[in-house]
Order: structure tokens, then sequence, then C-alpha cells
């Protein structure tokens, strides 16, 4: 108990698409512990929050006993969960963190496409913010500076490189290898 008094702790981080379904989420709590009840839970927070007018800055709702902050921004829903216990501005602290950090990400660019095809930089921005419930940062651009600072080189070994950093490599190795 001693924690959670000297630490806020997030439940859950979404960003799901105007229709309510996932793009990236990241649970670090075991109130949902299916899958399922993952998706009712987010099918609910949508169908809740998804007529406010959340565009121009941060909302607040209390839903089931859950704090969630929530902004809309094009295409994209973003969400950050904890419990009715947790500080509403350090969530939000989270929340605008999150959003700043994709928004350096995605070059100003914030839709669902331009998501999809970075969802491995967004995934690294989510692993940057939370561990555990814990959150580890909330400043935006020096979250999206540690993202983009794991991007290796092409020498890397595979293990160490993302999906589309490994399909560049992969790619540049087979142009060498039929140029030889």
């Amino acid at each position: 108990m001693a924690t959670q008094a000297s630490c806020p702790l997030i439940k859950n981080i979404l960003l799901l698409d105007s229709e309510g379904k996932r793009v990236a989420v990241r649970y670090f709590s075991d109130d949902w512990p299916t899958n399922s009840s993952k998706i009712a839970f987010e099918k609910f927070v949508f169908s809740k929050t998804v007529k406010t007018n959340a565009r121009t800055e941060a909302e607040i709702t209390l839903l089931d006993s859950n704090v969630i902050i929530y902004k809309f921004v094009q295409d994209l829903h973003f969400f950050v969960t904890g419990g009715d216990d947790e500080n509403e501005i350090i969530l939000a602290s989270v929340l605008q963190g999150f959003f700043d950090a994709i928004t350096l990400l995605l070059r100003n660019n914030v839709d669902k496409r331009e998501a999809l095809e970075n969802l491995d930089l967004i995934l690294l921005c989510l692993d940057e913010i939370v561990d555990g419930g814990m959150i580890l940062e909330t400043n935006g651009p020096l979250i999206a500076e540690k993202v983009t600072s794991h991007s290796m080189d092409a020498e890397s070994p595979l293990t160490e490189q993302t999906l589309s950093q490994a399909w560049t490599t992969a790619r540049e190795h087979l142009t060498r290898t039929l140029l030889k």
C-alpha cells in the first residue's frame, strides 16, 4: 500500500481509432485478465467518450472506479487509465507526454494510417513511458528522443532491431547481393 501512495500507477494506455478498434494498447493491471475483457473495456470506454469534444484539450471521466483521461486527434483516440484514487493531473501529464511523443515521431501527421505504419515506434514509446504501471517519463520530446535512439544501424544484430529496421536491413543486404 505504501508503494501506491508514493507512486501513481497507470492501469492502461489505449490508442484507438475512430471506430473504437485497437491501434496500440498496453495493460499494466490485472483488472482485465482476459483479452475479451480488455476488448470489452475498450468498447465501453469508447462508447462512453465518443460523443464528447476532447479535440482541443484532454477530458476526464470516471467510469467503473477508473479515472480516464482522454484526447482525440483526427481519427485517433488517446486514453490513459488510472485507479479512482490517482491524481488526475499526473494522469493528464502521462497522456500529454504520450501525445507529444507520438506527434514528434509521426512528424505532426497524427492519423491512423501513419500510426499503423509506425506501430513499432508507438509501442517503443509506450515502453518508455510506463513500465509495469509505474510512470517512467512524461516529457514528450525526451520520450521521442529515447525511442529514436533505439534505431540501430544496419550492422546491428537483427535481434536488436525493430521489424521495420530489419526489413530495411534485409532489403539493403539483398540489393548488395544482387549487385555483386
